[in-house]
């Protein structure tokens, strides 16, 4: 009788605790009158997207969509209240003036739990975040990035070897964008980055690509769980030092970045790298240069704020040096191979855009002569930069983005309405619904590169075109992102038409997991352009 008593108080609480978890929240926002979108018992409005309904973008446009009049509106990531952020004037307001109540990105993963995620330079808070964006901040200027240039030029240049070998032994092959430019970017941040030079195209099971590409798989099954369960529970992580990613991995890299460092130090090797740039700041002796303030590398670049100017105090461990190493991995490895992939499709089911990029390529190429292609002549590239921004536009690297309100705070908008904001609330960014609203752009849906022109960049509404992020917590390594590919664009059209083929699926469609991801892949062709 006892133990049906105790199995019965048991049961009475789990269906308690559950009705609570499924309800939590419930009557957030209609509380303070702001509308949102309805949660549904346990999974509040990401249900389409756990249960793999719907692809990321149409989940954030929709949600952005619901109600085209508010300039702010809730929704639930299961349980949890968050604010969409659907105005760029209000945009602006948190994110840029009241930066000080809202510097934080939500906590995912804790230093404690996993040192690599935890202390990478988008997981820190506070003057941690401060002094590691004062420190890193002069490793990403235009003129670290001219001293840079040559090692991307190398790889493009081996890339164009790889497809003119491949024709002339195979014929005209069809590759798979994203896998093709994933290889790609490993060589680039192989050489940027570790200073290994790799050429994953040719050498298709290099120890340094399969071990990559391990690392970066954040999809295969037990990657989830243990991401998932890290979240949940962070201090079992502590104690037991479970990582996410294998200590096998994360053991040839870190022995990689630091045998290269020793190896440097003792032999006085001086190499316009990554890791060059990590041992000057461990040493304090990487700093901002005046001149370079206002060196933009096209439409899209997004400037440092008076916080990455400031002088870095930090002093860099290893453990911290490991960490920025992997972001730079983590971004390098997958944001541009994605781009560049969706680049290369808009060019070859646009011939037109494609056609005149190739005329100015050429025309640049002409004007070079026998003289390498460098930063500065690629930043004067008007028509490039206009294609490349119209791309992140339509395909921008992040889809969003968010704040955590780190103080009790009532912001004014220009309408008039007072928004009180609680420590701890989430503000989503939804940068991927301002890219495709009427209101800033015409034709959303349309690959238009004329947007950008000297004519029309005017017009573009200020804080609606934010593929890099807003704020001092911006992208720090835009103008390396876009060096990258605007160097891989030039060689390839350069030397090769891109096109669609019975492969290629047109319209593009995304996948429903939880990632950029096409549904069938992207499929295309280059083919050689006749030697003049």
């Amino acid at each position: 009788m006892l133990f049906e008593i105790l199995l019965l108080l048991v049961v009475a609480f789990l269906v308690k605790y559950i009705y609570e978890k499924g309800y939590k929240n419930e009557y957030y926002f209609k509380d303070k009158g702001i509308k949102y979108l309805q949660p549904k018992f346990l999974l509040g409005n990401s249900a389409n997207l756990f249960l793999r309904r719907k692809t990321m973008v149409d989940y954030f446009k929709d949600a952005y969509f619901k109600f085209p009049n508010e300039k702010l509106m809730g929704m639930f990531e299961f349980r949890t209240p968050a604010y969409i952020i659907r105005d760029p004037e209000l945009v602006k307001q948190l994110a840029v003036k009241e930066f000080d109540s809202f510097t934080d990105h939500r906590s995912v993963i804790s230093s404690e739990a996993d040192p690599i995620f935890g202390k990478s330079l988008i997981s820190l808070k506070g003057d941690d975040w401060r002094e590691m964006r004062a420190t890193l901040s002069p490793a990403f200027t235009g003129s670290k990035m001219r001293l840079m240039f040559e090692l991307v030029s190398e790889c493009a240049k081996q890339m164009v070897s790889f497809i003119d070998n491949e024709t002339k032994t195979k014929g005209i092959q069809t590759y798979e964008m994203k896998e093709f430019f994933s290889r790609m970017s490993n060589d680039i941040i192989a050489t940027c980055a570790f200073g290994f030079q790799v050429d994953s195209l040719t050498h298709q099971t290099n120890e340094f690509y399969i071990n990559a590409k391990e690392m970066m798989n954040f999809t295969s099954p037990l990657r989830l769980i243990k991401f998932i369960l890290l979240m949940m529970f962070p201090k079992f992580f502590e104690i037991t030092k479970i990582r996410l990613i294998p200590e096998k991995l994360t053991g040839y890299f870190k022995n990689a970045i630091f045998s290269a460092m020793d190896y440097r130090e003792k032999q006085n090797i001086i190499r316009p790298d990554m890791i060059n740039l990590l041992m000057e700041a461990k040493k304090g002796k990487l700093t901002h240069q005046g001149a370079e303030q206002h060196d933009s590398a096209g439409f899209a670049t997004v400037e440092e704020s008076q916080v990455g100017k400031q002088s870095g105090k930090k002093t860099l461990s290893d453990d911290d040096i490991l960490a920025q190493c992997f972001l730079f991995f983590l971004a390098g490895f997958e944001t541009v191979s994605v781009a560049m992939s969706f680049l290369t499709y808009e060019l070859a089911v646009n011939p037109d855009v494609q056609e005149k990029l190739y005329q100015e390529i050429l025309e640049t190429s002409e004007e070079l002569g026998s003289k390498s292609l460098n930063y500065d002549v690629i930043q004067k590239m008007k028509y490039m930069d206009m294609v490349v921004s119209e791309l992140l536009r339509m395909w921008p690297p992040a889809i969003a983005t968010d704040r955590l309100c780190n103080r009790d705070i009532t912001v004014n908008a220009d309408n008039g309405v007072e928004y009180n904001f609680k420590k701890g609330d989430v503000l989503m960014i939804p940068m991927i619904g301002f890219h495709f609203d009427t209101k800033y752009f015409s034709d959303p849906d349309k690959f238009q590169p004329e947007r950008f022109s000297d004519e029309n960049k005017h017009t573009i509404t200020p804080g609606t075109y934010l593929p890099f992020g807003v704020g001092p917590r911006n992208c720090i390594g835009s103008r390396f992102a876009l060096m990258e590919v605007k160097a891989i664009m030039y060689y390839i059209l350069l030397n090769f038409t891109i096109e669609p083929n019975e492969k290629t699926q047109i319209p593009l469609k995304l996948s429903k997991e939880p990632s950029m991801k096409t549904e069938k892949g992207v499929h295309l062709q280059f083919t050689p352009r006749a030697k003049v």
